[in-house]
């Protein structure tokens, strides 16, 4: 098996290529409505994540599994995340997404929060999930920072001990360091505030309370403009980095994907206003991955236009990947 680099098929909707309309597009379309319900994972250090089920009647007891990881601030109400759960349980399969420490409903009660590096809650859901339904097919689906969590955990454990069917990893930031100065620049500023402002009102209470073991007042948080700045003063830290440098360097997949030998389907697009030009230029692929590059498709976007309406081509292809993992299961167990 040897890696693969390819040009992916998406074509974005006639006269809405443009980077940032494609990463706004998702916004506007209409989302699915699976039905959903909630679980509260305890972890073994006292906190717990939260996660949204999509398992809607017609799926049965052996159903493949996905796993579904979100983005920086997202969740269950993210433009993407509903489009991926209900493709996943038309498909068959038993969808579920787990929210990063503190993105659900409530606050998480450890003094900390998550990053792009942090894989343990990752690895002890799929541990769990593996144990709760040892026969089932399973695969896992990131999302940007929860994308690039994603290729780091199956980095880390090569020999895909979580017996995973497969892997996707949607616009991954695999150079944190880079992503945060892209972030910093032209139209992408807006992307950048717009995350600052979520970020800061998640931590400001805990911050008030004195739960959070940071040197940090209220006053200075507002003073914190880019995310490169805020990794430096809250994300480092809380998780025991020696500044946004350090947690950037250790935290980035892309000098780890060389490691990957799960199957793994990697989507970029050229023009992603949160990525760095040749993002994968001079990285190396391990043999597990295939990377597929479009041209458009801006930051998690990938709006084209079907029957008659714009619709969601990420959705359409995770469909189609989800397919595939379960067609190359079941010949693996002729």
């Amino acid at each position: 098996m040897t890696s693969v680099d390819i040009d992916a098929e998406f074509r974005p909707a006639s006269g809405l290529a443009n980077r940032h309309v494609q990463t706004l597009l998702p916004r506007t379309l209409p989302r699915p409505s699976p039905g959903l319900s909630r679980e509260v994972l305890e972890l073994a250090d006292g906190d717990f994540v939260e996660l949204s089920w999509c398992d809607g009647s017609t799926i049965g007891r052996y159903a493949p599994l996905l796993v579904v990881f979100h983005g920086l601030e997202g969740s269950v109400d993210s433009p993407y995340a509903r489009h991926i759960l209900a493709s996943a349980e038309q498909q068959g399969w038993r969808g579920v997404l787990m929210h990063f420490r503190g993105c659900g409903r409530w606050p998480n009660r450890r003094p900390r929060a998550y990053h792009s590096g942090d894989t343990a809650d990752a690895r002890y859901l799929l541990e769990t999930l593996r144990h709760r339904y040892p026969h089932a097919t399973m695969a896992a689906l990131g999302v940007s920072l929860g994308a690039n969590m994603l290729l780091k955990l199956l980095a880390e454990g090569a020999d895909n001990p979580l017996a995973l069917a497969g892997a996707m990893a949607v616009a991954p930031p695999v150079d944190l360091a880079g992503c945060a100065d892209t972030l910093q620049r032209g139209l992408a500023r807006v992307y950048q505030r717009h995350l600052l402002t979520s970020l800061k009102a998640r931590v400001a209470p805990r911050l008030a309370s004195g739960e959070l073991p940071l040197g940090l007042r209220e006053a200075d948080l507002e003073q914190l403009t880019t995310l490169r700045a805020y990794d430096d003063a809250v994300t480092a830290p809380l998780h025991g980095f020696a500044g946004a440098s350090d947690y950037y360097q250790r935290a980035s997949a892309g000098p780890l994907l060389r490691h990957i030998r799960t199957p793994t389907l990697i989507l970029h697009a050229a023009d992603d206003p949160f990525m760095p030009p040749g993002l994968y230029d001079d990285l190396m692929l391990g043999a597990g991955i295939r990377l597929e590059r479009s041209s458009h498709g801006g930051h998690v976007g990938y709006v084209e236009w079907r029957d008659g309406q714009l619709a969601s081509w990420l959705a359409r292809r995770v469909g189609q990947q989800l397919d595939q993992w379960q067609a190359t299961v079941r010949e693996a167990d002729k």
